[in-house]
């Protein structure tokens, strides 16, 4: 089953984040200014120990295989670089790829890892320890965080897990971190199609949604605004995105990642309504992405909500797809 290591890390989550005395902020509202907390800050701040010291690597990338000696006792949380890197210094909120193992400690069994990834690597927003979403991959999950922030880009990483439970086995999180992916679409430009709204971008990347004089499609209509190269989005991925909804009626915007400090979102593509979810799947990795919707692909079959008659609009950057294990 699946389920058990979604468990076992949400339970150190919890563990790192009191190991870390929580650090006696209230956690930050939605639309905080990501720059009022300084960069350097390190969430978990995890030592190592010698219960993440004693962890073997053999090799690395894909091929790697992780143990620990019998009768090795882990405590507490504990992290360990056994290779640094020589990249910059990693951080809650980045976006990273990475490959991963997460190794039961007692039995060297691998219980979950980045291999159902292209050539075993996975996208990784890293949390910064606020579960303000439900998790649908491992690596939502903050030990992720804790295991490799404030060590350089293409570090290699253990992280010694305590059991979960009375009885249970301590567990290793493996990581190697690669690349740091970009925030906004990275893709080459697309000539806009005549008749759809217009889209101009600022420094940052966000995107102004213009509409046009006239009456909104009756079908979805979606358009490439910039194609990337990366991986393609297959239906039931989790998927990182930035984007920016608008409604057709008036141009409003009613829902944005830009307005919450540019943080990109997570979500898995039948998580969205079908209009959004047409946008995602059969798109590649680095594309930006229009999409207008009829309320029949929008929020047309949702009693009394405010956006039930209305025509929508999204402009959506595709930052990362993962493939998300099933249970069983």
């Amino acid at each position: 089953m699946r389920k058990r290591p979604l468990i076992v890390l949400s339970t150190v989550a919890a563990a790192t984040l009191l190991l870390a005395g929580c650090s006696g902020d209230a956690a930050p509202d939605s639309t905080a200014d990501p720059t009022s907390a300084p960069e350097t800050t390190c969430v978990a701040d995890l030592a190592s120990g010698a219960g993440s010291d004693a962890v073997v690597v053999d090799g690395e990338g894909a091929g790697a295989t992780v143990s620990i000696p019998a009768g090795t006792e882990v405590t507490a949380a504990e992290r360990t670089v056994v290779k640094e890197g020589s990249g910059d210094d990693l951080h809650a909120g980045d976006l990273v790829s990475l490959r991963y193992q997460l190794v039961d400690g007692a039995t060297s069994e691998v219980l979950a890892s980045s291999s159902l990834g292209p050539d075993g690597v996975v996208p990784a927003l890293l949390s910064d320890g606020q579960a303000q979403q439900q998790n649908y991959d491992l690596t939502q999950e903050f030990a992720f965080t804790a295991a490799v922030e404030c060590a350089p880009l293409g570090s290699q990483v253990v992280l010694a897990l305590p059991p979960a439970q009375d009885g249970g086995n301590p567990n290793i999180l493996y990581i190697e971190t690669i690349e740091k992916l970009p925030t906004i679409a990275s893709g080459e430009d697309v000539d806009p199609v005549e008749g759809m709204p217009t889209v101009e971008l600022d420094d940052e990347g966000a995107p102004t949604i213009t509409i046009p004089d006239g009456d909104a499609p009756t079908e979805t209509k979606v358009e490439d605004l910039k194609k990337g190269d990366g991986p393609v989005v297959q239906s039931g991925d989790l998927v990182t995105v930035q984007y920016r909804g608008v409604k057709w009626s008036d141009g409003s915007e009613f829902d944005s990642s830009w307005s919450r400090g540019a943080v990109p979102a997570q979500f898995p593509t039948t998580g969205v309504v079908t209009g959004f979810k047409m946008a995602l799947e059969g798109q590649t990795v680095g594309s930006q992405v229009l999409v207008v919707m009829p309320p029949k692909d929008g929020y047309g079959a949702s009693e009394g909500n405010e956006l039930q008659d209305e025509s929508l609009v999204f402009v959506v950057d595709i930052l990362g797809t993962t493939p998300i294990a099933q249970a069983g």
